[in-house]
């Protein structure tokens, strides 16, 4: 009896695509829902490792062009006062206020070195906000994957338990199948969500690096600035 019953559960395909096509309907979703995460996740994981590494780079050749020693008002000519580079951007904030508290005959208006520091502050704000944009969704999917997973898991289970109780049979051919597919939507849930944490742990370390960049340089060209305004 025993070598039947291993050898009819032998003959069952366990394949992914034959555990998914002989799951209920609501196991179905759970996986198809899992997948898609996992899909979306990998695209922003992509799109944000891209865009990470464009901002570095540009950020990097902004700053030699800084230091270059080249008058910064030339420097703010070139760029324009509404450049593409995130780094350049913030100068720029900073370099429009500072022209427009240039009085006509030369004298800065009062408060400029706030009002310049609020408007590069403003920038690095808007900056950060775009460099974050996708993040929270990664953390999502890595938060609600695995519980999304174990919904299917339960749902699945309680479908075997059903069978087995309709069949009043407990043989490895019959329990086996429904345990299986059960199971695979929790795996799908782990391989939503585990690259998901790992590369929301990554890119949030990676994003906070490029604007704490960005910080310290205001702070640096307020510096420069407000030696200007001393003398």
């Amino acid at each position: 009896m025993e070598t039947e019953t291993l050898a009819a559960a032998a003959e069952i395909d366990f394949s992914m695509l034959a555990l998914f096509a002989r799951a209920t309907l609501t196991v179905k979703l759970v996986m198809l829902i899992l997948i898609a995460a996992s899909v979306w996740s990998w695209a922003i994981i992509i799109r944000k490792h891209l865009t990470f590494r464009t901002a570095q780079a540009e950020a990097a050749r902004f700053d030699s062009a800084f230091w270059s020693g080249e008058p910064l008002d030339d420097l703010y000519r070139q760029i324009g006062p509404d450049p593409d580079g995130r780094a350049a951007s913030v100068f720029a904030a900073g370099m429009a206020e500072w022209q427009r508290s240039h009085k006509g005959d030369g004298a800065m208006i009062p408060g400029a070195a706030a009002r310049i520091d609020r408007s590069m502050d403003v920038a690095i704000a808007r900056e950060s906000q775009d460099l974050e944009g996708g993040l929270p969704i990664l953390a999502t999917i890595g938060a609600t994957a695995p519980f999304i997973g174990l919904f299917g898991t339960v749902f699945g289970i309680m479908n075997a338990f059903i069978d087995i109780a309709e069949a009043q049979n407990t043989n490895l051919a019959v329990v086996a199948p429904g345990i299986a597919e059960a199971l695979l939507a929790t795996g799908l849930g782990l391989l939503a969500a585990i690259p998901a944490v790992i590369f929301y742990n990554k890119l949030s370390a990676d994003q906070g690096r490029i604007v704490g960049g960005y910080e310290s340089f205001a702070d640096e060209f307020s510096t420069i600035l407000s030696r200007q305004l001393d003398g």
